[in-house]
C-alpha cells in the first residue's frame, strides 16, 4: 500500500468522520456524566440528551471540517444526519443484542463490531445522502 493511498480525498474523509466520531463519544459521556451525575437527571434522560448533543456536535464538524458543505439547507441537512444517526443508535443495539444474546460474543467485542459497523453506515449514508 503505498501513501498515495492514504492522501486520498476519500480516505481523508473516512479519517476526519472518525475523528470527529472520537469528539462525539467524548461529548456524549461528558454531558451524560454531568446530567446524571452531577446534577441527579434521570440516567435515560441524561444519555438521551448526551446522544442528542453530540450527534449535533458531529453534525456541525462534520458539515465544516470533514464534508466542506456550503448547502444553504442547513434544517435539511441537520435533520438528515440526525435520522442517519438515530438509525445508527437502533443498529448499534441491534448488532450488540443479536452478538451477544443469540451468539454468545462477549458483550465488548461485540459493542466494537457494531462500532465498526454503524460508523461505516453512518460515513457511507452520510456521504452519499446528507452531504453529497
Amino acid at each position: 500500500m503505498s501513501l498515495e493511498f492514504l492522501s486520498s480525498p476519500l480516505i481523508i474523509k473516512i479519517i476526519r468522520f472518525g475523528l470527529v466520531g472520537c469528539t462525539g463519544v467524548i461529548v456524549d459521556f461528558g454531558i451524560t456524566f454531568l446530567l446524571k451525575e452531577k446534577l441527579k437527571i434521570n440516567k435515560y434522560l441524561a444519555s438521551s440528551i448526551g446522544f442528542c448533543v453530540a450527534a449535533t456536535n458531529n453534525y456541525i464538524l462534520n458539515r465544516i471540517w470533514t464534508f466542506s458543505s456550503a448547502d444553504p439547507n442547513i434544517m435539511v441537512q441537520y435533520s438528515k444526519f440526525i435520522i442517519i444517526a438515530s438509525v445508527g443508535v437502533l443498529l448499534s443495539n441491534g448488532i450488540v443484542w443479536l452478538l451477544h444474546e443469540r451468539f454468545k460474543f462477549n458483550f465488548y467485542i461485540a459493542k466494537g463490531l457494531s462500532i465498526i459497523i454503524v460508523m461505516s453506515w453512518n460515513f457511507i449514508v452520510n456521504n452519499l445522502y446528507t452531504f453529497q
